[in-house]
């Protein structure tokens, strides 16, 4: 029974998420709302973590699974996609490298302000 409460506030928010998506006339979706008021929600302890913490270990450990549609897709489009495959291939390599090299810049950012307002 435990277990259906974590789910069903999981999916509370999530349907919040998808009114905000009808309500709100911007190209946002309505994944990113539901997360955004989880965030809330959860920074104003209206919800603890221990009301989801339980489905959303479990929602964790099964996402792997959910890509495999996706890559049946993939797969059965691959026709489509053979003649654009080296543009793609480069475009992920090189916005992964840009995404990691921003990430620990701001990292290190982050953690050198730390250590300036420690040693104050």
């Amino acid at each position: 029974m435990k277990y259906l409460k974590q789910f069903g506030v999981i999916l509370l928010i999530t349907f919040l998420g998808e009114i905000l998506k009808n309500i709100i006339p911007l190209a946002i979706p309505a994944s990113i709302y539901g997360l955004v008021l989880m965030l809330i929600a959860l920074q104003t302890k209206l919800i603890t973590l221990e009301h989801i913490q339980d489905v959303g270990v479990f929602l964790i450990e099964i996402m792997p699974i959910m890509f495999i549609p996706a890559a049946v897709g993939l797969m059965d489009s691959w026709e489509i996609l053979k003649p654009i495959c080296v543009p793609i291939i480069v475009i992920t390599v090189v916005t992964t490298i840009i995404v990691m090299v921003v990430t620990g810049r701001i990292t290190q950012l982050v953690i050198n302000m730390e250590k300036r307002e420690q040693d104050e």
